[in-house]
């Protein structure tokens, strides 16, 4: 199986945020956003395994800036790190003012997805080579917050957990 780049796994949607998606205060509803976050990354799991692929867990959302309505949202969504079945996609969203056109980076979540096949069975997926150095930085911290979870889930022991160690006694 050849190794993947997280650029062959890279989607970006764009939309409007419309009345109908806004809560009282006429920004877009966080359920919202996340549904527009886990489409995206779902496309970016496809792309990279070539496989059905299911939503494993959300790692990491943070809502750091409001999005108001009519503002237009792009979500960018792309493999991080590829493990054996499961891969790692980081989303980055972005907002422009409709107004200005200046665009901010708006929030980012970090989801883990499964390949399986016909029969619903986790399958394997290609490796990934990451080429830049955000997309390098992103992929070693993959395993560290993998290790961390897989600790916390009692499912790795803690001296086990080789690159969590390292951030403690390098």
């Amino acid at each position: 199986m050849r190794a993947k780049t997280p650029s062959d796994s890279r989607t970006v949607m764009t939309d409007m945020v419309l009345p109908s998606e806004t809560n009282p205060l006429n920004n877009l509803f966080g359920g919202e956003l996340l549904a527009r976050m886990d489409r995206a990354a779902s496309i970016s799991a496809r792309r990279h395994s070539r496989r059905i692929t299911v939503t494993a867990s959300v790692n990491h959302v943070a809502f750091n800036r409001s999005v108001p309505l009519g503002s237009v949202v792009t979500v960018e969504a792309s493999v991080s790190r590829a493990f054996r079945t499961s891969m790692e996609i980081f989303i980055d969203v972005w907002m422009e003012d409709r107004f200005t056109g200046e665009r901010a980076k708006a929030n980012e979540a970090i989801y883990t997805f499964v390949a399986v096949d016909e029969a619903g069975t986790p399958t394997e997926v290609p490796q990934l080579q990451p080429e830049t150095d955000l997309e390098k930085e992103r992929f070693d911290a993959a395993l560290r917050r993998k290790q961390l979870s897989l600790v916390l889930a009692g499912k790795m022991e803690p001296n086990k957990a080789t690159e969590l160690k390292a951030l403690f006694t390098s």
